[in-house]
Formats: structure tokens, sequence, C-alpha cells
């Protein structure tokens, strides 16, 4: 041994009890301080202490159950380590905790506790000599050259060569390595490399209690021998590996797709093999472009390099992981069959033919040219007239994956674009992560709520989705998460809206948008009868021989109980139907079993047909006698059925009643959820000359209101319009008051103006405004009327309602082409250009000051 003096250690240690692991003399180790024993040693010795002695505390490994350990101290182990705490970081989240980084110093026996608390302090025996400076020579020298502990000394010695030369010598951490195997005394080896090899904590107890020499580099040999072993394993197994990637790789610079002889085997055959390496054959196999392999290269270089123990191992793994997923080249072959195409999509819809035909004219130009990018449609609707379930069939017709991202209140740019890799949990956004759930590069995606999007702090969504919707860009979309480009130019993006007023103009442009109208009673009858009801009867177990509804009984739902633009409310009530039939069924069932009687003790005039008959669903209850006998089948929904069951109707034909005294007309609205008539309403008595409006109004209606006045007020004398004194100025001694019912709801827009004219006419004059009169239009100071939005909405609002005649303006005559037949039979549209037309036509035997009124061959029409 060297002559220098050995350095000791205070005879008295604070011992810090840990569960974590076993720290051996040279190694250093991260441990967690959570107890309050630990907690009181860490503020009251290491913060508190000023001297290098104050930092060195013994370390003894806890070997009771943590799960099961108690307020009381345990048991101590006899022998422990001195450490020195290089570093005290302490955190409140998620509870308050220190973390310690501690270097072990030497061995101690624990001689004699002193005290248990707050933390315990023992008197220690130090057991290894803490040398300055002890050369591997001076070691041979003093265990002699033939003694056993200097052979143990250089076996071992020659076993950390091997072993370390078998490990990648270009990772900084290795080469440093093996300069301290040349540097470091031969007494500290077996402790050192025993905390950094593979090995259990039982089995570093057993070298911390080895005190002598000899027995620790006996104890830590086969521990170093197994490494070794395994090691060589691995690489056995590496070896046939590296020649199938020399082969895919000169596959590839040949230009020919691998094939499965090159492709990776299946997961889990050698789960013991390089996951490195593995991970390397799946990334040159998947045939990505030459950017993203590069990419994946390097990040695999990388990976190679890091400890599995650093955080951003894991993140660089999930990366590459990811990018072996994603469908670079995998794509479904589409079925364009035309014939085929529109049998299956007529089959699921009904109606909706704007949307058919530009789907088959997709197929069409498909077969024409097999490279058509995917278009980028937009389907404008109010909510349950079916843009789901289209994009849904577009995806069966054309074969192919078919995957929806809602986008309702979505106000982060994160979620289209994913997030940087810096960011911890991080992720890719949801187009690329939709394309790893579908497998293939050319699904259908269904945008769905793309007009409610949100924007926040976090940026702006839809502004994201420019660069996705866009067919000139998209072919090279670049995720923040992958950060590379990716092929998005063959996925068929759908998106759905209610309204395009809250979509940014931008990405407006880059969509074909195709508006989808509510249904006509028509058309609900044969969606219903076609689609709803076999879909709840199979929903509520409930067979056609059990259940029938009459196309009546239908219409009466659609007219009385429901008034929308869909069909999800006309569902929901023949789903009301089924289970009120089903809960008569069931009764109907357990009476058969609990009650059936054979035929031979039957009454003697049940064959007659004079026994106890099955109650029907429109049979009111309360008769004993009937409660528990089984219904007739199959039980039919009437009228008096529909009442008991449903309730007292909902909606009533109120247009004429409404309009019984003057001052009240009829305009058409439009809103997200289509179209609604909407009364209008007004008022006059003695007063300045005010005009009063409510029910929520926005600016432009109240403008229309302002106009309306003006223009009635400028032609009073030539509709022989007066107040209520007699004067011709209507307003003048007179207060007017214009109300819009539905007072909760917000009302704004400019096609309620010919409403409101009309109103104040009728107000003036003290006539009545035709009861099946609707109308709608913007009007202009000089009393023209301007053309407005909604048309087919508005018409079949109005149509719902049961109004006979439609006042629209002259340039929405073109927008009647959209109506179906079977309405515009039922309706007398009017074409108005001017107020004096509308006024015509509003009032039976027109209005006075018009000239030959109904005469005018253009003003009223049956279409």
């Amino acid at each position: 041994m060297s002559s220098n003096s050995g350095i000791q250690i205070p005879s008295r240690l604070p011992l810090l009890l840990t569960h974590e692991g076993v720290l051996l003399p040279g190694s250093t180790m991260r441990i967690s301080v959570e107890t309050a024993r630990n907690m009181h040693l860490v503020k009251s010795r290491l913060l508190k202490g000023t001297s290098l002695k104050s930092t060195i505390i013994g370390v003894i490994p806890n070997t009771r159950d943590p799960e099961h350990d108690t307020e009381d101290l345990p048991t101590l182990h006899s022998i422990g380590t001195a450490g020195l705490a290089v570093q005290v970081v302490g955190s409140n989240w998620p509870k308050p905790h220190y973390t310690l980084l501690i270097t072990g110093l030497c061995r101690f026996r624990v001689a004699q506790l002193l005290k248990e608390g707050p933390f315990p302090v023992a008197e220690v025996e130090q057991l290894d000599k803490l040398e300055q400076y002890t050369s591997p020579e001076e070691m041979s020298e003093a265990a002699g050259p033939d003694g056993e502990l200097g052979e143990l000394s250089q076996r071992f010695y020659q076993a950390a060569v091997q072993l370390v030369g078998m490990l990648d010598m270009s990772v900084p951490v290795v080469a440093k390595l093996r300069r301290l195997l040349d540097s470091l005394p031969r007494e500290t080896l077996p402790d050192v490399l025993a905390s950094m090899i593979h090995t259990s904590n039982k089995e570093k107890l057993q070298v911390l209690d080895a005190v002598s020499l000899e027995e620790r580099f006996k104890k830590t040999l086969p521990l170093l021998t197994r490494q070794i072993e395994g090691l060589k394993l691995l690489q056995k197994t590496r070896k046939p590996r590296r020649d199938d990637d020399k082969r895919v790789l000169a596959v590839r610079k040949g230009g020919v797709l691998p094939g499965r002889q090159f492709s990776l085997d299946e997961e889990g055959d050698d789960e013991d093999g390089d996951d490195t390496a593995v991970l390397e054959r799946k990334v040159k196999g998947v045939n990505m472009p030459e950017p993203a392999l590069r990419v994946c290269l390097k990040e695999l270089k990388r990976l190679k390099k890091m400890p599995q123990s650093m955080p951003e191992y894991a993140l660089t793994r999930n990366y590459l992981d990811l990018m072996v997923e994603l469908p670079w080249s995998k794509s479904t072959t589409d079925c364009l069959d035309i014939h085929a195409a529109r049998v299956l999509l007529d089959s699921d819809h009904y109606a909706m033919e704007k949307l058919k035909r530009r789907v088959l004219e997709y197929l069409a130009v498909r077969q024409l040219k097999s490279t058509l990018k995917g278009p980028i449609l937009c389907f404008v609707g109010p909510p349950g007239v079916g843009k789901t379930s289209v994009g849904r069939s577009i995806a069966r017709t054309l074969g192919r994956e078919f995957h929806r991202i809602a986008l309702g209140g979505v106000c982060d740019q994160s979620d289209i674009r994913g997030h940087r890799r810096t960011y911890v949990g991080s992720m890719p956004g949801r187009i690329i992560n939709g394309l790893k759930t579908v497998g293939v590069n050319n699904p259908v995606f269904l945008l769905d709520e793309v007009d409610k999007l949100g924007k926040s702090l976090q940026g702006d969504p839809a502004s994201a989705l420019l660069e996705v919707l866009d067919p000139e860009q998209n072919h090279s979309f670049t995720d923040h998460y992958l950060n590379v480009a990716f092929d998005l130019s063959q996925v068929l993006f759908i998106a759905t809206a209610n309204s395009t007023a809250t979509i940014p103009p931008a990405l407006l442009d880059r969509m074909e948008v195709l508006q989808v109208q509510g249904y006509t009673q028509e058309e609900k009858v044969e969606i219903a009868h076609r689609h709803l009801i076999p879909h709840q009867l199979e929903q509520h177990g409930l067979t056609p021989q059990q259940l029938q509804i009459p196309q009546d009984t239908t219409q009466d739902i659609i007219s009385k109980y429901t008034r929308e633009a869909g069909v999800r409310s006309l569902e929901r009530k023949i789903g009301a139907i089924c289970r009120a039939v089903a809960v008569k069924v069931a009764e109907g069932h357990n009476v058969t079993k609990s009650e059936a009687a054979p035929a031979e003790s039957a009454p003697q005039g049940a064959e007659h047909g004079e026994g106890k008959r099955g109650r029907r669903a429109e049979e009111p209850d309360g008769v004993s006698g009937d409660m528990a006998v089984p219904p007739d089948m199959p039980i039919v929904i009437d009228h008096i059925a529909l009442k008991d069951i449903l309730g007292p109707h909902v909606f009533e034909m109120e247009v004429s009643e409404r309009l019984t005294l003057p001052g009240v007309a009829v305009g058409l609205a439009w809103t997200p959820l289509g179209g609604e008539i909407m009364f209008v309403e007004a008022s006059r008595m003695e007063g300045e000359g005010q005009l009063t409006l409510t029910g929520q109004l926005g600016d432009v209606m109240k403008e229309s209101a302002h106009l309306a006045m003006s223009w009635l007020r400028s032609n009073a004398k030539n509709y022989q319009l007066t107040n209520l004194v007699g004067g011709s100025d209507p307003l003048e001694g007179t207060d007017i008051h214009l109300h819009f019912p539905a007072g909760a709801v917000t009302k704004d827009g400019p096609s309620a103006g010919v409403t409101m004219v009309t109103v104040l006419a009728s107000l003036f004059s003290g006539r009545l405004v035709r009861s099946d009169v609707a109308m709608t239009g913007e009007i202009t100071l000089r009393g023209l009327v301007l053309p407005v939005g909604g048309i087919k909405d508005k018409v079949l609002a109005a149509h719902r309602a049961g109004v006979k005649r439609v006042i629209i303006p002259k340039r929405n005559e073109k927008d009647l082409e959209e109506i179906p037949a079977n309405v515009r039979k039922e309706l007398d549209f009017v074409t108005a250009s001017n107020l004096d037309e509308v006024l015509n036509a509003a009032f039976d035997g027109g209005f006075p000051g018009m000239s030959n009124p109904l005469t005018l061959p253009h003003i009223v029409s049956k279409l």
C-alpha cells in the first residue's frame, strides 16, 4: 500500500435509510427523500451545515418493504456506505421531497446507535481505507506476484477490459470508462463495476457485505462474467440482421421496393434482440421518402449513443416508432364501378341528388385519370340532414378507410399541426394521428363542424387548416411533430358545417361548397319508412310483425310533433313509440310464460272468438281485466295511439289564427338549423311619433324598420294611409311599436324588410294581411326589393307551416329550381321587384293606390 496517510470519515454519522437501491463505494446514486426521518436529516444537516464533514452521511439500505414501513425505526443493516452529498434538489410537486446526489466513499459498520430521532445517528467503524492515491502497480506489489488476491485482481481486470471492449467505443461514456480502468486502484474496481452492470439489489447487498477484498473479488467476478456472456449472445443475434440491412440498402439503391424476403420478421420472434437494430430494419423497410429516411437514420444514430435512462431516449424512440407506423406508401384501391356506386348511394340515402352526382363525377374522372388529386368538399346544411353519414357512405362507395375528426370547439393549432418535440408530452396533430389510425395514405377524412373552430392564445386552428385543405400545398404537409413533409394529396377531405358565415374567407375559398338543404315532408316520410323505422325496430328488438307505423301516422309525427329541417327529432319520436310498444310486448311475453293454459282447458267460448282480446297500443290503461292480456299482433299506431304515447300536439297550424287583426304578417327567416317562419306584429297609440322596436333585434333589422317607416311616410298619400287623427303623416301624433315574438332569440339580417312594410301598411290602412302569405326580401329607400339568401330553406319552412303563397324578390326566381317539384306545385310564388307588387300580393283584392290589382301576369305565378 502507499505510505501516504489515509483519510478518515467522522466517527459519528447521521444515517439515511433508503429503499431505492444499494450505494457502493466509488459509485454515484440519486436518492429520493420523502420520509419524515430523512427529511429532518436533509434540513438540519445538509441544508444548514457549512463544513465538508457536515455533507458526509451514512447510507443504510433498508430491507423492509416500503409498503409496510412505519414510523418506528427498523432494524438497521450492520454495514453501510459513507457518502458525500454532492447535490440537494427540493420540490413541492406532487408533495414536498428532496432528491440527493450522493457519491459513495467507503464502507462502515454500525457500532452503536446513539439516537433515533428526529433522525438516527450512530457511532461507526470505518472498514475501507480511503487512500489519496494507489496505483495498480502498488496494488500488485502489495498483493504479491503469486498471491491469490493478485491473481483474482488480474482476472477481474482482464474481464473488465473485455467487457468494455465489447461496447461501442464511439460513445463518450464508454471511452471514459476504458481510461478509468487503467487509472483506478484495483481494489475499487469491484464496487465501481458492480454498480454499473445489470445486477439486482440483493446481489449488490452481497458485494457491500464483502468486507474482505478477496471475498469482494469473488462475489463480483461471476456477475461480470454473466454480463459478458449476455453481450456475446446479443452480438450473435445481430450479425444476420446486419447482412439483411445491407441487402435492403442495395435493393433501395437499385430502385426496387423491398419484398417480403427483406422485411422484418414477425414481432416477438426475438424479444431479447437489440431493439435499436429491430427499429433500424423497420425504418429501412417502410419505403418512406428520402428526406424522411435521412431524418430517421440521423435520429437512430443519436438513439444508439443515448443511455436508456435519459428522458430524450423515450422521446426519440416514440418519434421513430411513429415514423415507422405511418402509411408512407400504403394505399387502398378505389372501386370505380359507377353503377355499383349509384346503387349503394341510393340505398344508403334518399334524395341528396347534388351530393350523389358530385361523387359519381369524381369516380368518372378517376377512371379517365388515375392520378387525380383528392377533392376538398364542404357540406353545408342544417343539423340532422345526413352530412356526416353521407361522408361515411362515400368512403364505402370508394372502398376507402373512413376517419372522422371532430373540430367543434378546437382552439389550439397544435391539434392540427401537432406539437414541437421540444415540449414535454408532445404528440402529432389529428391529421397525422388519423393517418396512423387508418393505416393508408388515401382515406376519407371527415372534418366535422368546421364552422365551430375557436381561436385562443394557442393559435388559430382555422389558419392551420389552410395548408391541409389546399390541393396545391397539401402534397408537402409538415406536421410540427414529424418535422418532415407528408403527402396528403390523395386524401379525400370532406368538411361539414351548419353555416358558412363563421368560416374564414380564406379557408372557405379552398373548399368546394355543396349546400345540403332540409327535407320536404314527403322526403321525410320516405326516409322514415326506408331507414329510420327499420333502424329503430332493430335497436329496440322489435319486428315489423309486432309494430307497424302507417304513412298517415308518420305525417302526423312530422307535422305536429317535429318542425325541423333534418330528421333527428323524427327519429327520437319513432324511438319513443318503439319503447312504448316494447313494454306491451314484454308484458305479453311474461303473461304467456306464466299464465298460458293448455288448449283443452280453454273456456268454452274461446274457440268462437269470445276469449280475451289483446289490447292495442291505443287502448287506455285502467281496465284491470285487460292489464295482463297479451296484445294482438301487429300493433298498429294510429292517431289515437300516437297522442297517448307522444302526448298533445307540439305544433299547430297557427298562421291563420294569428292573422285576425291588422298589423300582423308572416316573414321567413334563415337559421343554421334551417328555415323558420317569423311573425311580425305592430300596434299604434297616441304619442309623439316615436318608433319602438322589441324582440332582440340586431342593427341591420333596426335599420330595415326605419327604412320601412320612411318609405311608407313618403308614399302615404298614394296608399291613402292616415294617422289616428286622420292626418296624412302616419307618425303625426302617433307612436308605433314593432315587435318580433320569441323575444329571447336574437334576430338580425336584412330579409325582413318587406315584412315590416306589409305590417305597417296593414296597421295604417286597417286591412288584414292574407293569412296564407309569407314573404322575404330586402328593401331600399326607393321601394326596390333586393335578393336574399336561403330561399330553399325558407320556402320549405313556409310549406311545413301550411302557407300557400310565398312572396320572394324577383332576382331570386332562379333559386326556385332547387325546390322539389311537389312543393312547387302546392305553393303560389310571387316574384316582386318593388314594394308596390309586394303589397298588391299580400292583401286580398290588392292594395289601395294600385292600378289593376292582381292582373299583372308576372306577379303571381303557379309553378
